[in-house]
């Protein structure tokens, strides 16, 4: 007949297994947040400051520094009907989805295409010095994800990564203040042993900020 208590919500988070983007170009760096910093500090490289390269530079999705052949994709898809669409590795940027100017900007050594295949337990360390993109990308270690790269395609994530990126996402712009009830499907969905006491850590500390978490389970332990 009502709903009591309502007031004190400042809103209810769905945390799903619903894929993080439907094409390729959604990844774990987009989707959190941490590749327009990655970007920034690109810009500020040698080479970047001497061609006056800007953050859009070291975009796929932006004409100017993606490769033009594959258009920033990587490989060239050809649709067939009646059968699953085929993907060849583009013969000119060789899958890197920069041109060879752009690649020739590095950050201590490493290409903006090296970043986006990097895993994301070495993301840490290699990010550790600038704190803005380093504790996002500890989330993704926390919760179990350190084997996932930071530009890996969210067409090759399953429903139980997909959700534990969505949870990372909430865990990397925890706000005390406002009271948000989050809700989750089966999150222990094909994880080890290990991996879910990892991520009964990670939703304590939603609950540790003051927030309530609701999570629909059958595993025994997590109950």
């Amino acid at each position: 007949d009502g709903l009591e208590g309502a007031g004190h919500v400042h809103k209810v988070v769905n945390i799903d297994q619903s894929p993080i983007g439907r094409n390729s170009r959604s990844n774990p760096a987009t989707y959190i947040g941490f590749y327009d910093t990655i970007r920034e500090l690109f810009t500020r490289t040698p080479v970047a400051l001497e061609r006056g390269y800007k953050a859009g530079r070291f975009s796929f999705n932006v004409k100017g520094g993606r490769c033009e052949e594959c258009q920033g994709e990587g490989v060239i898809r050809t649709q067939l009907y009646f059968m699953p669409d085929v993907e060849v590795t583009c013969a000119v940027c060789k899958g890197a989805r920069f041109g060879a100017e752009t690649l020739e900007a590095t950050l201590r050594g490493k290409t903006i295409t090296d970043v986006l295949n990097m895993p994301v337990e070495e993301g840490v360390a290699f990010f550790a010095d600038e704190p803005a993109v380093s504790k996002k990308i500890e989330v993704l270690n926390d919760l179990g994800l350190g084997y996932l790269t930071l530009g890996q395609s969210a067409t090759t994530l399953s429903g139980g990564e997909a959700q534990r990126i969505k949870i990372a996402t909430e865990l990397s712009k925890l706000q005390r203040s406002k009271h948000t009830v989050y809700i989750l499907d089966e999150p222990t969905t094909g994880l080890h042993l290990a991996d879910v006491e990892r991520l009964l850590e990670c939703l304590n500390r939603l609950v540790d900020a003051g927030h309530t978490v609701l999570a629909i389970e059958h595993h025994l332990d997590v109950i």
